[in-house]
């Protein structure tokens, strides 16, 4: 970890004669803090390229830091964030854990950190969106190039609150992602917002002419086509099968290539993630279709 001003502060964190703090480090130095009755944490999904395996970045997720007999339902407790200005609490603090857990244990290899922004965020805040959390980064260190937001689906009659709410975060830095749910909107989505990558679950382009169209499209407009929540290894043959045939990239992520795990430690040096025998299953679906 090459992060001086993170090292100090979570030297900080770790010293029990500080001051109180909202965070706290667990007994593996992994950031904890509290939301509610819920003790919050993170874990980190790797998004890699279908053809080559290699590692391209992380998706961080809550998770529940506590036994789950001894804790009530993360989700459970994450419903009651009922107001804007909870929301907006509890959007905040996830990025920032998110931040401090992924970068404290960063190898040297630059993966992009995507992170999620909560929708009703978008119309909570009212003015310069993103501005809070480049201060945070910024104070830490950390380099917000490398931080990806993504934005949660709008429908038409919302575009007005994307674009104000897109250059408000591209003015603080930010890189954009943009999550689809519907193939046909692409090309709409593309011209109007320019993200740097555009995600869209597996059984939204389970066709293959879908998918082709996708990927070309993705490619044209210079942005990282994520297929997400890729569960089968038939998907995964799909990917590559169809990124070899136009000689185009995709990425995936997926429990099918591997589960939120809340250390990245030695990810980057794997060809393929885990479970261990994976690398040998994608060549071989690979091989076959």
């Amino acid at each position: 970890m090459s992060y001086p001003a993170l090292i100090a502060y979570l030297a900080r964190l770790s010293d029990p004669t500080g001051a109180p703090s909202t965070l706290w480090l667990n007994p593996q130095g992994q950031a904890e803090g509290r939301f509610f009755n819920c003790t919050l944490t993170s874990a980190f999904q790797p998004v890699r390229d279908v053809a080559s395996g290699e590692l391209r970045a992380y998706e961080a997720v809550a998770r529940n830091a506590e036994p789950a007999d001894e804790s009530p339902s993360l989700w459970r407790q994450l419903d009651h964030a009922a107001s804007d200005d909870e929301s907006v609490e509890l959007d905040r603090l996830c990025r920032m854990l998110h931040a401090i857990n992924f970068f404290r244990q960063a190898d040297g290899k630059q993966t992009d950190l995507y992170l999620s922004v909560h929708d009703r965020l978008l119309s909570a805040v009212s003015i310069n969106h993103g501005h809070a959390f480049r201060r945070i980064l910024d104070a830490l260190g950390l380099p917000a190039d490398r931080v990806v937001l993504q934005l949660p689906a709008v429908s038409p009659n919302q575009r007005w609150l994307l674009n104000y709410v897109t250059d408000n975060y591209k003015r603080n830095g930010f890189r954009m992602a943009l999550n689809l749910t519907a193939p046909e909107r692409a090309t709409e989505l593309l011209t109007q917002v320019q993200p740097a990558a555009l995600r869209i679950d597996a059984d939204k382009v389970s066709d293959d002419d879908t998918l082709a169209r996708l990927i070309t499209l993705a490619h044209k407009h210079e942005v990282n086509l994520i297929v997400r929540k890729v569960q089968t290894l038939e998907t995964i043959g799909q990917l590559v099968r169809i990124s070899g045939a136009l000689g185009l990239p995709v990425q995936a992520q997926g429990y099918a290539i591997a589960p939120p795990r809340e250390s990245i430690i030695g990810d980057a040096l794997l060809q393929k993630n885990t479970p261990p025998d994976l690398e040998v299953r994608w060549r071989a679906t690979s091989s076959d279709a």
